[in-house]
């Protein structure tokens, strides 16, 4: 019997294949994700919509499971089997009782940076030195590896020059395996499916590329530090439990020589260099309007869930093929409002109370709303032109705001100015800066009153 209390907009993974559909009927394979688009068809089925081909048809409630977010666990590991620092001793003592390809990964104690992989094989635990060198890992000297997630993987399909194939991980005590939930929830992706294109950016952590998947135009992060790689599967948790308009959204997670984050596609690249490559003799003030809107709803969203998004700006926002602005990258993304290092914070964006204390809040997010609405309308300069850091600290303390962007729309340079006021408090919720955009895109609105994408001509810029 179909579960009435899935709604359209839910997310489920098939439990089993169904390849030969009948009239009206839907195609799929087992693993693939379908989005229910109507509860309201016959008894035990669902209308759905497959995620990847975009083809609708009618499923089996009963052959479907919903997809669950992944819970934001500090206990979920990428690498279940490491020790940390650990003794040979302490070592061969978890690998009992002896079973062959059983195996662990330690910190060597001996030869501090490098690891140790121990491998139990006919009733004795042998330890194998990795060794660190030119930014890659090995055994032998023969094969190299990215990091340890790369030779784990390697190891468990190939003997290569060890005595066995790893084939049971000994988990640490109280990790879970991140392999094993992205599966159980839906969002581990098929590295075969995959077809990786472009490096379309650089980032501190890793590469983006264009993609494909089962058709699909992708985009993919890849992160090859398996220590970056962890800290990143926090920000993969955050995204599955988010589904908005204006939030780039989480396809899946491919665990291959590394971490794979999978998103849709947003051909028109980050925001900030969208403005800069068009300008104002192609991108209008309602645009603009419409970009600021864009970014408001998607924060407005993460404010009723509670989240803070720690760094906002016109670099994390991303344009969709219908230039629709989506806000990205939430590897600060988090709850709790401290943060443990503020080293790396980006000054111009952060609020004065993040800087000075750590307190972030929902507030904080809006001071930088108000950073990011100056980048829009100045069509993409840098905040706070010719002033260094230091000097940003200093002025905005004293009470120094930027002055409006050139033919700024007065309405929205008074938005700015109180998304900086000094005390959070005094600075309005999203919700309140919505309606207050919308109002000002009824004035430039070529259908006067409607604040909406309705009846505004969207440029395909």
């Amino acid at each position: 019997m179909a579960k009435m209390n899935w709604a359209a907009g839910t997310q489920c993974v098939a439990k089993g294949d169904h390849r030969k559909p009948k009239p009206g009927e839907l195609a799929y394979h087992k693993g693939d994700i379908l989005t229910i688009v109507d509860t309201s068809t016959r008894k035990g089925f669902y209308q759905a919509r497959h995620n990847t081909t975009g083809e609708e048809g009618l499923i089996s409630s009963t052959n479907v499971r919903e997809r669950e977010a992944l819970r934001v666990d500090p206990s979920l590991s990428l690498m279940p089997w490491f020790h940390g620092k650990i003794s040979g001793p302490e070592a061969v003592g978890k690998l009992q009782p002896a079973e062959d390809g059983l195996f662990l990964v330690r910190e060597s104690i001996r030869h501090p940076g490098d690891y140790v992989l121990c491998v139990s094989v006919s009733g004795e635990v042998i330890h194998y030195r990795v060794i660190y060198q030119d930014n890659k890992l090995t055994i032998d000297n023969t094969q190299y590896f990215y990091n340890l997630i790369d030779m784990i993987e390697f190891y468990s399909n190939n003997k290569g020059s060890i005595a066995t194939t790893l084939l049971k991980p000994k988990q640490k005590q109280g990790a879970k395996s991140a392999e094993l939930e992205l599966s159980k929830t839906g969002w581990l992706l098929d590295i075969t499916k995959l077809t990786l294109g472009e490096n379309i950016g650089e980032g501190e952590f890793g590469a983006v590329y264009e993609g494909e998947y089962m058709g699909q135009k992708v985009a993919v992060k890849t992160i090859k530090c398996d220590v970056t790689a962890q800290a990143f599967l926090q920000e993969t948790a955050v995204m599955t439990k988010l589904q908005h308009k204006n939030l780039v959204r989480l396809l899946g997670v491919i665990l291959h020589k590394g971490l794979h984050i999978v998103t849709e596609l947003m051909s028109k690249g980050n925001l900030v260099n969208f403005l800069r490559t068009r300008g104002r003799s192609v991108i209008n003030s309602v645009q603009l309007l419409r970009f600021a809107l864009d970014v408001c709803e998607g924060m407005e969203y993460l404010e009723s869930k509670k989240l803070v998004h720690r760094d906002l700006a016109a670099r994390n926002v991303l344009v969709s093929d219908d230039s629709v602005a989506k806000v990205s990258d939430f590897g600060l993304t988090k709850v709790d409002s401290k943060v443990s290092d503020n080293i790396k914070l980006p000054v111009k964006w952060t609020a004065p109370e993040a800087l000075k204390k750590e307190k972030f809040s929902t507030k904080s997010d809006v001071w930088s709303y108000g950073v990011l609405l100056w980048e829009i309308f100045s069509y993409g300069r840098l905040p706070y032109p010719k002033m260094s850091l230091k000097e940003v600290k200093e002025k905005v303390e004293e009470g120094y705001r930027m002055e409006a962007p050139d033919d700024c729309p007065p309405g929205i340079y008074s938005l700015m100015k109180i998304c900086w006021e000094q005390e959070p408090r005094r600075r309005p919720a999203f919700h309140k800066l919505r309606e207050k955009l919308e109002r000002e895109m009824g004035k430039h609105s070529p259908d006067p009153g409607s604040g909406r994408r309705d009846g505004i001509r969207i440029l395909r810029l």
